[in-house]
């Protein structure tokens, strides 16, 4: 039976906050649909709660799928950064009212990134069944690669729901309503790139300095499943095997057969009567 993944009080705190945080402002506005009295601004917000509530469970499911535990800083880390992007930032829309709410966040989500990232390696390079092993800055490349890929990821969502739902997330339009062109309509999304490579690179080091010093600042424990008995047969006790008679030292088998007699090595068989 495999170990169950525990929490602390503080984990446990935090995740209770980021839901209700998720959960409430969703509940609201479906209420508001029913009633017919929802706004489509708030559409946006709608979704990033539901998609917050998906991915508020991933470090869960991953660490019972995968038999880690994630460590304590780095889940509240990123419970925190869930809660700023979401609740924050669309719900009290703080990307409008704080100046660089954006750039925090995805400096926060390129670091998450190559810490998880940084975190996986680290899970293979315990496991007894990967026959190699990456060296810290192998290992810290790869978590730099990880959150790069995740920001550009990020902005392909952010393209494609800005044309299908006329959002405005890659902010090539002003407040006051002017569509930006040409360079200027790139700035934010390049900005939003070279970010999450500063971020990746922050997170790379840090997990190299971790590696190199034996520190386990971003080593997930391993939950190894309990070893199960076997079972003995009916009865509760096993049979013991018959001892090894004298001809077995020279070779020739312990249980003779009833017809044949036993051959020992360097001897011939008898001639049968």
């Amino acid at each position: 039976m495999a170990k169950k993944l525990s929490r602390t009080k503080s984990q446990r705190i935090a995740y209770w906050v980021v839901l209700i945080s998720f959960a409430a402002p969703l509940i609201y506005y479906l209420v508001e649909m029913v009633l017919g009295v929802f706004d489509t601004v708030n559409l946006l917000t709608m979704l990033q709660c539901a998609l917050g509530l998906i991915v508020l469970h991933v470090p869960d499911f991953l660490s019972e799928k995968l038999r880690f535990e994630i460590p304590s800083l780095l889940y509240v880390f990123y419970l925190v950064f869930l809660y700023c992007a979401i609740f924050l930032g669309e719900f009290y829309d703080m990307f409008n009212r704080v100046p660089f709410w954006d750039v925090i966040l995805h400096c926060s989500s390129s670091l998450v990134s190559g810490f998880l990232g940084f975190m996986f390696v680290a899970i293979l390079n315990k496991s007894e069944k990967v026959m190699f092993r990456l060296s810290p800055v192998f290992v810290s490349l790869f978590a730099f690669c990880f959150a790069v890929t995740i920001g550009a990821l990020w902005e392909i969502y952010e393209y494609v729901f800005d044309g299908l739902l006329g959002l405005n997330m890659q902010k090539f339009t002003t407040p006051d309503g002017t569509v930006l062109v040409g360079h200027a309509a790139l700035v934010d999304t390049m900005e939003d790139i070279i970010i999450d490579a500063v971020g990746g690179f922050a997170a790379s080091v840090i997990g190299y300095i971790s590696l190199k010093h034996k520190k386990e600042w971003l080593v997930p424990k391993l939950l190894e499943a309990e070893t199960q008995k076997t079972a003995l047969p009916s009865g509760g006790k096993g049979q013991a095997l018959p001892p090894a008679d004298k001809h077995s030292e020279n070779g020739c088998s312990s249980v003779p057969d009833e017809q044949e007699l036993p051959v020992c090595a360097g001897e011939d068989r008898p001639p049968q009567s």
